[in-house]
């Protein structure tokens, strides 16, 4: 065997691993596209058409390396959460700004506390700086609040993840329950709020912006009700200090161009954003009834999906999933202890919808019949 450079002892220990395996691939796979592309949580909808119009005219310009600074997205979203630029920071969607602030906190054996089931790619994060991650079981299908605070106080742990409304459950706390939990939290830990789904859920779940507190980080996505996934662009709010450390060690030309032009169009449309809110919750309606009509249950939902309960164990959840896929239905399912119960389904077009609402019996049955 040739001699290579090793990797770093940290590295080296990590599985060889992605947080998810991507439609794509399982079409590779398959040999066949999906009828219903219902399992990523990405807006079917698209971005608005004044949104399309400003990519095409950019799209000659993409010879141009982006700014930078972001300038013309920070103001624009400075101007729409009513902050300074200074209190902005844009990255490669919040996936990418966790990665930062991961760095910029957690030193190797660091405790850091999420629920046990939140959105993975955070933990890969985690892992990838030597972390040392404690998690707290969901409560009644919610992360539980008062489970992280006792987990923060527990550890002493420097960081702590909570999403609102929750992925991969879609269930939410209201403003006020964030707010004593913010207030509740050492000085000393850092609070990353995940508010990707702050768009479709109500307005009553997010608390009102404040950037006096060095330790909470809120960040959002242009990737969910704006329908912008491809285009990879997130942003983060906090504290002037906390943000500009962000500059040490940011890819400054990690957005690009076309990213950029189309966050500011998007933000300037908001009428087509309340349209897409509309439509989502008719989608996550309408998910419901198909659920109910089965035997299964619905949970109450503030995002652009609904986690259906199987009624049943974790296994039968599973084959519920495979059955769907093998009828070219893409979704995905919750895999931790006790939300392995479920599936879930985004809310996509109608004729997708459709095609669940018709395969959905039938993988059912194929389920129950092993």
């Amino acid at each position: 065997m040739p001699k290579r450079p090793p990797l770093t002892p940290l590295i080296a220990a990590l599985p060889s691993t992605v947080p998810f395996v991507g439609p794509e691939a399982q079409q590779r796979a398959s040999g066949r596209n999906f009828r219903a592309r219902i399992g990523a949580n990405e807006s079917s909808f698209g971005p608005a058409p004044s949104v399309i119009a400003a990519m095409d005219e950019a799209a000659p310009d993409m010879w141009m390396y982006c700014d930078p600074d972001n300038h013309d997205l920070k103001v624009a979203l400075a101007k729409h959460l009513g902050v300074e630029q200074k209190n902005v920071v844009v990255g490669q969607g919040i996936d990418g700004l966790l990665n930062i602030v991961v760095r910029l906190y957690i030193s190797v054996g660091d405790a850091v506390v999420t629920s046990l089931g939140a959105y993975p790619t955070f933990n890969f994060h985690v892992a990838a700086s030597g972390g040392r991650l404690v998690t707290v079981p969901y409560e009644n299908d919610r992360e539980s609040l008062d489970g992280l605070l006792e987990a923060v106080r527990r550890e002493k742990a420097p960081m702590v993840y909570l999403s609102n409304p929750d992925n991969p459950m879609g269930t939410w706390w209201e403003a006020a329950e964030i707010e004593r939990f913010i207030e509740a939290l050492p000085e000393t830990t850092m609070l990353i709020l995940d508010e990707a789904y702050g768009e479709t859920g109500p307005a009553s779940a997010l608390p009102p912006i404040d950037v006096s507190r060095p330790n909470v980080l809120r960040m959002r996505t242009f990737s969910k009700a704006y329908g912008l996934a491809g285009l990879r662009c997130g942003y983060a709010v906090g504290e002037e200090e906390i943000i500009s450390d962000f500059e040490k060690i940011r890819d400054h030309y990690g957005v690009s161009r076309m990213a950029q032009i189309a966050g500011v169009a998007a933000l300037a449309d908001q009428d087509y954003l309340k349209s897409v809110a509309g439509k989502v919750a008719a989608g996550r309606e309408r998910i419901s009834i198909i659920a109910r009509d089965n035997g299964l249950a619905p949970i109450a939902s503030a995002t652009n999906f609904v986690t259906i309960d199987c009624k049943a164990d974790a296994d039968f959840a599973l084959r519920v999933m495979q059955n769907l896929l093998a009828r070219d239905i893409f979704i995905r399912k919750p895999m931790a202890p006790v939300l392995n119960r479920c599936i879930r389904v985004s809310v996509g077009l109608d004729h997708e919808l459709d095609v669940f609402a018709e395969e959905l019996p039938k993988a059912l049955a194929a389920a129950r019949n092993g």
